[in-house]
Formats: C-alpha cells, structure tokens, sequence
C-alpha cells in the first residue's frame, strides 16, 4: 500500500511541474521586431531647402549616383515633408539653406522626424 502511495504522490507531483513549466509564457528574443521595423522605416536625406510653409518643407535633392556625378551634372528633384508636433527642428527652416532630414514615409507623404539645417 504504501508502494501505490508513493507511486500516486509521484505521478501528481511530476504532472504538476510538467503542467506549470507548460502555463510559463514563452521566452521573447531581446531584438523587438517592432523597433526594428521602425528603424528600417526612417530614411535620411540632405539637400537645399527650396520652400517653408507653417506645416511643411520642400527640399532639393540630387537624384544622381556618385557614378553619375563623375559623368553628368547631378539630377535634381524635390521632396515635400510633413512637420508635426513630434518632429525636432535644429536651426532655422529658411530657403537656401542646407538641411539633412530623417523622415518617415506615412500614407504616401513623407514625415520629417528631425530636421538639421545649416547655413
């Protein structure tokens, strides 16, 4: 009798443990994808800003490759960037002056992140 007992006892004990390990959550990965895939959505360009309005920019690109500069005078073409309560401005947005942008694509416009202009 006392053979079952304990044959009993540790039957319950292990499908207890087995059963706790089982209800832990899963381990996550230390990389989280949605930072990932946030960084990977921030781009950066640099360029002379062409238009300021009250809630955006234009600015002039090249759109010509370091390969094409050697060949040809480099391609231009404007960017329009959205500004919102969130992005960081440093300098002053004036025509003329040269800016680098990180930006974001959002719904077919582009979001300034943070704007860096200099003279």
């Amino acid at each position: 009798m006392k053979n079952v007992a304990r044959f009993v006892f540790s039957g319950l004990t292990s499908l207890s443990l087995v059963t706790a390990v089982w209800a832990m959550p899963a381990r996550q990965s230390q990389s989280n994808p949605a930072t990932q895939q946030k960084s990977e959505q921030t781009q950066s360009v640099s360029g002379k800003i062409a238009s300021v309005a009250n809630d955006s920019f234009t600015l002039t690109v090249s759109a010509a490759t370091s390969q094409q500069l050697a060949q040809q005078p480099a391609n231009l073409r404007t960017m329009t960037f959205r500004i919102d309560k969130n992005t960081t401005v440093e300098g002053q947005l004036k025509v003329n002056a040269n800016a680098d942008v990180t930006y974001r694509e959002d719904n077919g416009s582009n979001v300034a992140i943070s704007v860096r202009v200099t003279p």
